[in-house]
């Protein structure tokens, strides 16, 4: 984590529980905070990083869990797992505790760098808190690159009644959120954005749905091909233009 400075950030969950995770900053700019994905914070993810603090952001890094700079696949699985008090991987129409904690993040996020609020990319298993946190009034944008959970239900979503209806109201009160897939994707499937689509996008645009051509899964770290046309490229280009349209 060459460049970035560490800090320990403590808050709550919406269980009560206190936790505490450290959290890696560089660049400067307009904030936007990345959310690990379930391999971890491997090179892909730090790559992605190091292109956002090049278009003139501030990046956030939380360390949630695994090791730093390398991927943890199955190892990862098992650690998220035995984390009942932060993530609950398998349940619908419910919000993981650990969002409480990232929302609290994002408030301080807004204070300590005097912005109008921040910007968010959850990835897979966090994909879907990108959108969650929007119901906070620190978050002004949200991109979805693959929301996956739960895994075993894609006609569910994984957030609370009464966050969906706060994030509602508060998109309409900004600007629409963003959601990338692979058509290809098996653990992100057509499915789940139909069901976006009907939670969000029923009586206005709220959820700009973005299907890439292809079989990958990791639409901006693992998948991701720095090449001029390719598609997750071009997604790349549409994700910084959202958040300068948002955040600056």
């Amino acid at each position: 984590m060459q460049g970035y400075s560490k800090d320990c950030f403590s808050a709550p969950t919406s269980a009560g529980h206190t936790i505490i995770h450290d959290v890696y900053t560089r660049g400067t700019g307009p904030v936007v905070v990345i959310i690990q994905e379930l391999p971890g914070i491997g090179p892909q993810t730090l790559t992605l990083a190091d292109k956002l603090q090049a278009a003139g952001f501030t990046t956030v890094l939380p360390h949630l869990f695994g090791p730093l700079g390398r991927i943890s696949l199955a190892g990862n699985m098992v650690r998220v797992m035995c984390m009942r008090r932060e993530f609950r991987l398998l349940e619908k129409n419910a919000t993981s505790p650990v969002v409480a904690w990232l929302r609290a993040l994002c408030r301080k996020l807004k204070e300590t760098h005097g912005v109008r609020g921040v910007g968010t990319i959850g990835m897979c298993l966090t994909g879907n808190f990108a959108i969650s946190l929007l119901a906070d009034d620190s978050v002004l944008a949200g991109v979805a690159s693959q929301p996956s959970m739960p895994f075993f239900d894609q006609s569910a979503l994984h957030m609370s009644a009464e966050d969906t209806n706060r994030i509602r109201s508060r998109i309409d009160a900004t600007q629409p959120a963003m959601a990338l897939r692979f058509e290809g994707d098996p653990l992100c499937t057509a499915e789940k954005f139909s069901a976006l689509d009907r939670t969000f996008n029923t009586d206005r645009h709220r959820l700009d749905l973005q299907t890439l051509p292809g079989k990958g899964h990791s639409v901006l770290t693992l998948d991701f091909v720095d090449q001029a046309g390719h598609p997750t490229t071009e997604a790349l280009g549409k994700v910084i233009h959202y958040f300068r349209s948002a955040l600056i």
